[in-house]
């Protein structure tokens, strides 16, 4: 059974959902879920989280419904030299970052360009995985990405949402397979992930798990299934710390109850 979700949503995302982080921890908890990430979008993203709630998120509480919560962030990658929407500062308090390009922060550009991207924003060590690398908008060299990902340690992810029938990134299958070759080939971890955007997804990970099933990828390189190990791969409770009270906006937002 996979129990460990790394990549949802609550309403501080700006969209698709009005669920709090504690309506996501006890659907979490009823449908056997055991770790959970919360990743709200990056403020470049509109209408999601400014940097004073993810400072907050330091101060969260690490267990909710019985359900061991990880606070992260998604943060957008702006640029073709890697840089992300959160300043160091705040990425400081928090277990891990998911770094993804999104059609409205940066305009698809070349497979060069865009397998710079990623690269370049592996190099920063909040950054543990990449989100979605199968947009079908924006092509990408997996040989190359795999090899980053080798040198830095950062896990790659197989998006459930990218493959669901009602995915928006286009025909993201080919470029799944591509990916998951590479990461064969260099016997890499990959991680599933829901993406969900509220609590009715928490968990599904069905054309992702389809699509490792038909690769007959290794299951103990599925990292899903093991907390230890999502811990180990994420160096979660390694550095996430308080930030300072000089560091915090006097109006700092509060994360839900």
């Amino acid at each position: 059974m996979y129990v460990c979700d790394m990549h949802t949503h609550s309403i501080a995302s700006g969209h698709g959902t009005s669920s709090t982080i504690a309506d996501m921890a006890k659907a979490a908890a009823a449908k056997g879920i055991q770790v959970l990430g919360i990743t709200d979008h990056g403020p470049a993203t509109v209408a999601a989280g400014t940097e004073s709630y993810f400072r907050s998120l330091a101060y969260a509480p690490e267990i909710r419904s019985g359900v061991r919560i990880c606070y992260g962030a998604e943060v957008n990658i702006v640029d073709f030299a890697g840089n992300i929407d959160l300043p160091d500062d705040i990425l400081d308090g928090l277990d891990y970052a998911i770094a993804s390009i999104h059609h409205p922060n940066l305009k698809p550009g070349s497979a060069v360009a865009n397998t710079l991207a990623y690269t370049q924003a592996m190099r920063h060590p909040k950054v543990r995985i990449i989100g979605h690398p199968d947009d079908a908008r924006y092509p990408v060299d997996y040989e190359l990405l795999a090899d980053a990902a080798a040198e830095y340690g950062v896990i790659l992810e197989v998006n459930n949402s990218s493959l669901s029938p009602d995915g928006y990134r286009g025909d993201t299958r080919p470029n799944d397979l591509k990916m998951l070759a590479a990461c064969r080939k260099r016997n890499l971890p990959v991680i599933m992930a829901s993406d969900s955007h509220g609590p009715g997804h928490i968990g599904d990970f069905t054309w992702a798990e389809q699509i490792l099933r038909e690769v007959n990828y290794p299951e103990e390189l599925i990292l899903n299934s093991r907390p230890e190990k999502i811990r180990e791969a994420l160096r979660i409770g390694e550095a996430r710390r308080k930030p300072s009270r000089s560091r915090q906006s006097a109006h700092s937002e509060r994360p839900d109850a």
